[in-house]
């Protein structure tokens, strides 16, 4: 039997994705540094990979720059992804919707979550993004 390794840079980033929910090794590494200044980006990489291993992270949808993110929340859920500032927040979709998309799709079934697209409220406020 393997023994699961916990250092304090492992506990720090569970901490750190139980409040942030969604984030890249970058944004890790930039938390961790406030307290480790001297944390390679290769610890941090490792950590989230064993992470995912065991099951503690899965992988999010990338950010807009195609960087790979991690998320808390391990059970199966979708995505709002907004375009403008790359938030990612989890949502439901509600199982009619799902229904509904499975007839459009066909012969095929849908077995994955979804992403959806678009801009948040916050962005929509700053600058009118995407009004006409």
């Amino acid at each position: 039997m393997v023994v699961a390794r916990n250092t304090k840079y492992i506990n720090e980033v569970r901490h750190f994705m139980a409040h942030a929910g969604h984030a890249t090794n970058a944004q890790i590494l930039d938390h961790l540094r406030k307290k480790y200044q001297g944390l390679m980006p290769t610890t941090v990489h490792r950590i989230t990979g064993r992470l995912v291993d065991r099951g503690e992270l899965i992988l999010a949808p990338v950010a807009i720059n195609n960087v790979g993110r991690f998320d808390a929340n391990i059970l199966p859920h979708d995505h709002f992804h907004c375009l403008k500032c790359d938030r990612l927040r989890d949502v439901e979709l509600p199982p009619r919707l799902l229904k509904d998309m499975q007839s459009i799709v066909g012969d095929c079934k849908i077995s994955g979550r979804l992403t959806i697209q678009g801009a948040c409220s916050e962005c929509l406020k700053e600058d009118n993004y995407g009004r006409q």
